[in-house]
C-alpha cells in the first residue's frame, strides 16, 4: 500500500482538561484546515474559535496568533522530532518515524485502523498518539489523532474531506510575518 506524499483535510480538535482540585474536567473545541507534503511541510489553520496558523517550511516553524499580532518562529529541527506532526506530515517513511517513536499495531475500534506511538524519548510532554486510519481506495486515510500529553490532558483531532495526494501551490507553505507583526525569534 503506497503512502500519502501530501494531504489536505479540515479538522476539529477537542481538548479535554483533566479534572483538577475543585475544577471538573473541561473541553475546548476548535477547528480549521490542515495540509502537508512529507518530509517535512505542513500548516494548521486554526479558524475557530481563535484563528491561529502553524507553518512548518522545510526550515522554520511559524506560530503566528492573529489576535496577539505575533509570529514564533523556531527552527523546525529542533522542535519537530516526537510531536504528532511529525507523525502525520514530517517523516519521510516508516524508518523515519521509527527513530523517535515505539509503533504498536492496536485493536480497530470505531471502523478504524489504530497505530499506538509511543515517543522513545522519556523527558518530551507526550505520553502516547493514537493514529486512526479509514480504510480507503488505494491509500490509507487518516481519520484521527488522540494524543495524550505527560499533564493528562487529552487532544482529539478528527478529520473529514480528506484529499490525498492532491496538487500543491509551490509556495503553500512559505510563511511571510505580517506588517506589524511582533516576530520572537527562537
Amino acid at each position: 500500500m503506497k503512502s500519502a506524499s501530501s494531504g489536505r483535510a479540515d479538522f476539529t480538535q477537542v481538548v479535554t482538561m483533566p479534572a483538577r482540585e475543585g475544577q471538573s474536567a473541561r473541553n475546548k473545541t476548535s477547528s480549521g484546515s490542515f495540509e502537508f507534503v512529507r518530509p517535512n511541510r505542513f500548516k494548521f489553520i486554526y479558524k475557530k474559535p481563535f484563528e491561529q496558523s502553524i507553518v512548518a517550511d522545510g526550515q522554520t516553524l511559524w506560530l503566528y496568533d492573529v489576535d496577539l499580532n505575533q509570529v514564533t518562529a523556531r527552527k523546525q529541527a529542533q522542535v519537530l522530532g516526537s510531536t504528532p506532526a511529525a507523525l502525520i506530515a514530517a517523516a519521510p517513511d516508516l524508518r523515519a518515524l521509527q527513530a523517535d517513536f515505539t509503533l504498536t499495531a492496536m485493536p480497530d475500534k470505531d471502523g478504524l485502523q489504530w497505530v499506538e506511538a509511543k515517543p522513545k524519548a522519556k523527558e518530551g510532554q507526550l505520553q502516547a498518539i493514537r493514529v486512526g486510519f479509514r480504510a480507503a481506495d488505494k491509500v490509507p486515510e487518516l481519520a484521527a489523532l488522540d494524543i495524550l500529553d505527560s499533564f493528562g490532558q487529552r487532544s482529539v483531532l478528527t478529520f473529514s474531506k480528506v484529499e490525498v495526494n492532491p496538487r500543491m501551490a509551490a509556495d503553500a507553505f512559505r510563511f511571510q510575518p505580517p506588517k506589524g507583526a511582533d516576530v520572537i525569534r527562537q
